[in-house]
């Protein structure tokens, strides 16, 4: 069962975004069917670091269509990127050190992190441009 559906609240109306937060969302339901299975902390954090790859070249994706479109709410939802990273960045971080991973919370982190950011940044930005 996947732990995201994509809804469309998700969508900004930019095909190339769309796409990419299409793709982000089967990142996560990857993630979340391999810690399901009790998958080896350092295939966790590989998945990890994929997703937090992905994630940081999509916000630069969004940030330029922001800046070139004088997007008003662009350091706000800047910021929230930045804490969005810094966050994958610590459960990442965390796991590594612990050697462990509790696989409810991670999912719950991952499906609350990208659904809220899709459901207010978001769809702010969707409404804006």
């Amino acid at each position: 069962m996947s732990l995201i559906q994509w809804k469309n609240e998700f969508s900004v109306g930019n095909a190339s975004v769309d796409h990419e937060h299409r793709e982000l969302i089967a990142l996560i339901n990857e993630l979340h069917a391999s810690v399901s299975r009790g998958s080896e902390q350092d295939l966790v954090v590989e998945a990890l670091g994929e997703i937090y790859a992905q994630v940081a070249a999509h916000f630069a994706l969004e940030e330029k269509i922001m800046r070139d479109a004088n997007y008003d709410h662009f350091g706000l939802h800047k910021a929230d990127h930045e804490a969005l990273l810094d966050t994958l960045a610590d459960v990442m971080d965390a796991i590594e050190n612990e050697g462990r991973y509790d696989e409810r919370s991670l999912s719950a982190k991952m499906e609350h992190w990208f659904s809220e950011h899709f459901r207010t940044h978001d769809a702010r930005l969707h409404r804006r441009l």
